[in-house]
């Protein structure tokens, strides 16, 4: 590669960057101030005692519902962000990072991604119900296992951690600033990361591993390409091709449902993974369980399902 390709990768990752880290910034910013006004109002702790029977389900203190609320409306990034807000003041086990995170991997963005999920034909109600049911089956299940055979009790190593004893409004705007910038720089990262995989091959790895064993579920070879593209870069994205492949005739709508509901559970998990590794979290949980997981509940569909028809699911 020589001096001017070379220049114009790194304008391209740059700009890359960029925008990645401008969309995030118009949800992540209004979501820094709102979880603010809860904390100078009291909110945090009301919302905590509300969550609290939830969270306990998976062994979490109540503190961290917030954390998850946040990402179930928003996107991942900005729960890592309310995250290193909270994490300083509590004494977490690697545990309950993990179960935090493979809870915020399966239950994020549910007003963005349900809607696409929707417009795939999966209704709202399936979308709820897999991926906040999902993330509560799954974060009790690691919780019960870690728990019963006494591993990752250790205290965590947490990297998002942004405690700080000035509690001026000065003092929380420039740990926020701080924490944006270590995020962007995570981004880029991540960008440079994901296009080096790229170039070695890795999707077309995932492809391979991923195809035969989602025909085994039921899932047709044009739902199965579609699916692996959504695993490897996000569910917008398999979901994009899905919808068009699905309007074009190409594709049954079995295989679409199907399709979007296993994406639902385990999508964009090469850069979502390295985020949520970054907070503490072990790979046990947050790839290897969650991938199981994700088949075994796509298995239990692809068994409930009419074979032709998923009309009558709606």
């Amino acid at each position: 590669m020589n001096l001017s390709q070379s220049l114009h990768t790194a304008r391209a990752v740059l700009f890359e960057s960029f925008a990645v880290f401008g969309v995030l910034l118009k949800i992540m910013i209004p979501a820094l101030i709102v979880v603010k006004v809860l904390q100078e109002l009291g909110a945090m702790e009301a919302i905590g005692s509300v969550l609290a029977p939830v969270m306990s389900l998976t062994g979490l203190p109540p503190e961290l519902g917030i954390v998850w609320a946040t990402t179930l409306l928003t996107n991942v990034f900005s729960g890592i962000v309310v995250f290193a807000g909270l994490a300083g003041d509590l004494s977490l086990s690697v545990e309950q990072v993990t179960v935090l995170g493979s809870m915020m991997l399966i239950g994020h963005s549910i007003p963005i991604e349900g809607a696409v999920a929707r417009r795939a034909g999966v209704p709202w109600w399936v979308t709820i119900v897999l991926r906040v049911g999902g993330a509560l089956v799954l974060g009790g299940f690691l919780h019960f296992v870690y728990t019963k055979f006494n591993v990752l009790q250790e205290p965590a190593s947490i990297v998002w951690s942004t405690a700080n004893t000035d509690d001026s409004l000065w003092s929380w705007i420039l740990t926020q600033l701080e924490t944006l910038v270590v995020i962007y720089f995570v981004i880029l990262a991540l960008v440079v990361l994901l296009n080096t995989l790229r170039v070695m091959g890795l999707e077309r790895i995932i492809h391979i591993g991923l195809v035969p064993v989602l025909r085994l579920l039921g899932i047709g070879r044009s739902a199965a390409n579609v699916t692996v593209v959504g695993v490897a870069l996000g569910l917008s994205y398999g979901a994009g091709i899905l919808i068009r492949e699905l309007d074009k005739g190409v594709m049954g709508k079995r295989d679409a449902y199907l399709a979007l509901c296993f994406l639902g559970l385990l999508h964009s998990v090469i850069e979502d993974t390295l985020l949520i590794m970054a907070m503490g979290a072990d790979l046990s949980g947050i790839l290897w369980a969650r991938i199981i997981f994700a088949f075994v509940v796509a298995a239990i569909l692809a068994k409930l399902l009419m074979p032709a028809d998923t009309s009558t699911v709606e």
